[in-house]
């Protein structure tokens, strides 16, 4: 990668030594990659449990499907406004302090949210524990790609991306039996588990070593780095039109994520008259394809690039969301979930190799939580949006306009320069 300061670079790459070299997987680029997935499970853990929670929530504060959806809409607002400083923090402090942090965080607030009274309490409960979400994927991704060769940094990635996947799966998986038995509240006092997961993964983790290289110097011990990171992401017109693309494809990859997953269990239950637990294995089926779909993209994007691998990934979701909104059947639903979420998810892991090529270490943790972020505070919206069109037209036609915006995905990739192999400056 060029030694480029002012913002991201946008030169189509060739691959270097660092890409060419037949290298492996140190043991640190293994415990970097299961710590960064193991912080972003625990944050798909927690988004998925609330919308299996969110029956629950309704009936107990006598609220409506459209003041249920913004619960999720306010974490991920949270979420944008954590992205924001934990990105700045990471780049200036390091990136496993702040990942430990994050986690805590959203961890103690998931946990109140299992004591709120009414909706406004937990509404505050959800937009506080979304500040700490914001960290997990931007550090988590700026981690895994700085400790692994180029050759394999959309794998590592993408495995970080699985990360995230499991947990859903565990919620998907575990939220039935937990609210029999315990009711919603009892979902809400696992996921305050997570702190202590934070506190293992900060004593065995090192500091990333690219991170450390570029540290300028030291303050009470604590290294730092030049440069206001933010201001690197618009520095000049070329670093504004990566950004700004970037923005749409992660407000695409958020938008039809959320307005898929939040309501997916209610509309399986409501449409399709499954019992919760009938529900939960659909559901879990559509996160098993999802998971499918990230291990392909990696290796994909590893070997073809990364422009036409989110190429196919994005016509594949057009397609199959829309075929999806059109079954009737069950037994075809549960298939025709696999796919959906394969090519609708797949394409998760792949944002956090394509912006730590386009961005210098200065400002990488930055970038990637700002921008996936903003893209969550987008997408954030897609589940009241969904409810309000299926208020009216039913959730099969809400779901069936999806496809437009990965439309708009696929023509913005064409301003995202090709960086397979770049090294990371």
């Amino acid at each position: 990668m060029s030694n480029n300061t002012h913002g991201p670079s946008t030169t189509e790459a060739t691959p270097g030594p660092e890409a060419t070299q037949d290298a492996k997987m140190d043991s640190y680029g293994r415990k970097a990659v299961f710590a960064s997935a193991i912080g972003y499970g625990l944050d798909g853990f927690d988004l998925l449990i609330l919308s299996f929670a969110l029956s629950g929530i309704i009936a107990t504060f006598h609220i409506t499907d459209t003041e249920a959806g913004a619960l999720t809409t306010l974490t991920l607002l949270g979420a944008v406004l954590g992205g924001i400083v934990f990105g700045i923090l990471s780049d200036r402090f390091g990136r496993v302090k702040m990942l430990t942090y994050s986690v805590i965080l959203f961890a103690v607030f998931t946990g109140l949210s299992s004591l709120a009274m009414g909706f406004t309490d937990l509404a505050i409960y959800r937009f506080i524990a979304g500040i700490g979400i914001g960290g997990e994927f931007g550090i988590g991704m700026t981690l895994a790609a700085e400790a692994v060769p180029a050759r394999m940094r959309a794998r590592a990635t993408s495995w970080v991306a699985i990360g995230f996947q499991c947990g859903v799966l565990a919620a998907a998986l575990l939220s039935a039996p937990i609210i029999t038995a315990f009711g919603w509240r009892g979902l809400f006092v696992v996921g305050a588990f997570p702190a202590v997961v934070a506190v293992i993964i900060r004593k065995r983790l090192h500091e990333s070593p690219k991170f450390l290289e570029k540290a300028a110097n030291v303050d009470h011990g604590a290294p730092k780095v030049r440069g206001n990171s933010l201001r690197l992401l618009v520095g000049n017109k070329k670093a504004v039109r990566v950004s700004i693309a970037l923005v749409i494809l992660t407000s695409v990859q958020n938008f039809g994520y959320f307005g898929i997953m939040t309501w997916l269990p209610r509309y399986l239950s409501t449409q399709f008259h499954l019992s919760l637990t009938n529900s939960s294995i659909w559901t879990a089926v559509t996160v098993v394809g999802m998971m499918t779909g990230i291990i392909v993209f990696g290796q994909l994007a590893d070997r073809i690039g990364r422009r036409k691998t989110f190429w196919i990934f994005q016509i594949g979701a057009a397609v199959s969301v829309l075929a999806y909104s059109q079954i009737t059947d069950p037994g075809i639903l549960l298939a025709g979930g696999f796919i959906m979420g394969a090519f609708a998810n797949g394409m998760l892991g792949g944002y956090g190799a394509l912006m730590a090529e386009l961005y210098p270490t200065e400002a990488r943790a930055t970038a990637q939580n700002v921008l996936f972020n903003i893209g969550r505070g987008v997408g954030g919206f897609a589940p009241i949006v969904i409810a309000v069109i299926a208020a009216e037209h039913g959730f099969a036609f809400a779901l069936a306009l999806l496809p437009a915006i990965y439309l708009l995905a696929f023509l913005t990739m064409f301003i995202v320069p090709e960086r397979k192999g770049a090294e990371l400056d």
